[in-house]
């Protein structure tokens, strides 16, 4: 296949203009650093960008405004990297027209384009499948708007509230929980909203956690995150600030000397990023979150469970143990959202249950992140885990352990002594050959 040439274009989101619009947030950042991860072999990422992107200098490649400029956004464009039929291109056109399309040319060389099927590509690329099955589930099933107490700031917990300074990201993931947004175009808060926003939170001494999110708001200019991020600072009673940015997987050349010298200076700042695949931990993103890591920014990582892509007890533990070795923390593991054109992506929570039982024991505890589910009807988060406690009176707890072994543990008594009371808990028995998979395609280990 013939590399196709890349031109520079406006974004079909009309998002270029938000970060290249000012003087100095027009400047052009540094080039990332260089690989630090030693590979087996050579990545796809390597032999797709020398395949399709070859042409391209490394001055360009390490610029994440060019990637952001040359994102592929319409089928045609895609077509020249992956092989679609004619039906394919017609059908994914009317997807489009719903849910649009984009993707950076780092994420994009991250796809086997010989593999309909790759976990890469079912996160980037349109299915038929968001509009076939669309009429299934709901478009804000976290009730964001209800608990918007000025437009863009929610607040559902007591203790947290989540700003929302953009729609835009740099690719538009298949399973994004915000993917109603998507047909309003590209939109960035004005001043007049992200003041609101603060008085909000000024007049609210409760606030102590602020997380700043998206769209990604690390598409705004490094001038223009600072100067929201120095007003929260200025706040005595916010303690922390969170940033949800998935750059480091899509585009992590974003994550540049610039924008990590700012973040320095407004500690403590945590960024919980959303790494799904141990495909997508690159020399390049490992390299970002090595620079976060450096400038004193802790990386959480906020994975989501998507059918065949990471839905196997091996996937996630290369995934995991993966990201420990990137410096990266697996924090939770979501229960993918009732977000509707989402459907087809969904697992049975039961699956997400096995992954984690199949985790818990067989690897360090700091490699299992935590099952959750966030409840529609704007619920919050709930984790869940499998069922340990087989039963329990007042005197012991029946235990398992990860390897199916029943346990007796004394239970110390309160001062009013309770009546005895047995409460059977069913537990699934795992299964006892090594590999073994069920019907939800997860592995079990006996």
């Amino acid at each position: 296949m013939k590399a196709p040439s890349i031109m520079k274009r406006q974004s079909a989101l009309g998002a270029e203009k938000y970060f290249t619009e000012s003087n100095s947030e027009a400047e052009e950042e540094p080039p990332g650093a260089t690989a630090i991860l030693n590979l087996e072999e050579e990545p796809p990422s390597t032999r797709a960008r020398r395949r399709f992107f070859g042409h391209i200098p490394d001055s360009l490649w390490d610029d994440w405004k060019w990637h952001f400029r040359n994102r592929i956004t319409t089928v045609e464009q895609l077509a020249s990297y992956i092989p679609l039929t004619a039906e394919e291109q017609a059908r994914l056109k009317l997807v489009t027209i719903k849910y649009p399309l984009a993707v950076t040319p780092y994420y994009l060389s991250l796809i086997d384009p010989a593999d309909p099927n790759d976990p890469i590509r079912r996160q980037a690329v349109p299915a038929f499948d968001e509009i076939a099955l669309a009429g299934i589930c709901s478009e804000d099933p976290l009730e964001e708007k209800r608990d918007s107490v000025v437009p863009g700031l929610v607040h559902r917990y007591p203790d947290r509230a989540l700003m929302v300074l953009t729609d835009i990201c740099p690719m538009l993931c298949r399973h994004c929980t915000r993917k109603r947004e998507w047909r309003h175009g590209g939109w960035v808060r004005t001043s007049n909203q992200i003041e609101a926003m603060l008085n909000y939170i000024r007049n609210h001494k409760a606030i102590r956690d602020v997380v700043i999110s998206g769209g990604d708001p690390l598409t705004l200019s490094t001038p223009h995150l600072e100067g929201v991020i120095s007003r929260l600072r200025q706040i005595e009673h916010v303690e922390i600030i969170r940033i949800g940015s998935r750059f480091p997987v899509v585009l992590p050349q974003r994550i540049d000397d610039e924008l990590c010298a700012m973040l320095s200076k407004y500690s403590p700042i945590w960024l919980n990023t959303h790494f799904n695949h141990y495909r997508e931990l690159t020399p390049e993103a490992a390299a970002a979150c090595d620079r976060l890591v450096r400038s004193g920014v802790p990386v959480n990582n906020q994975s989501v469970l998507l059918r065949g892509i990471n839905d196997t007890v091996e996937i996630q533990s290369k995934l995991c143990q993966g990201l420990l070795k990137v410096k990266v923390r697996p924090y939770y593991l979501f229960q993918c959202d009732e977000v509707e054109g989402t459907e087809h992506l969904r697992t049975p929570l039961d699956t997400g249950l096995k992954i984690i039982e199949g985790m818990r024991g067989y690897t360090s505890g700091l490699a299992v992140p935590t099952l959750v589910i966030d409840l529609p009807q704007g619920g919050g988060k709930v984790p869940v885990q499998p069922n340990y406690i087989l039963a329990q009176n007042g005197d012991e707890f029946l235990v398992r352990n990860y390897r199916g072994h029943i346990y007796h543990c004394h239970n110390p008594r309160t001062k009013a002594r309770a009546k005895p009371v047995l409460v059977p808990v069913k537990v699934a028995v795992p299964v006892k050959k090594e590999g073994a998979r069920d019907a939800d395609r997860v592995s079990l280990r006996s």
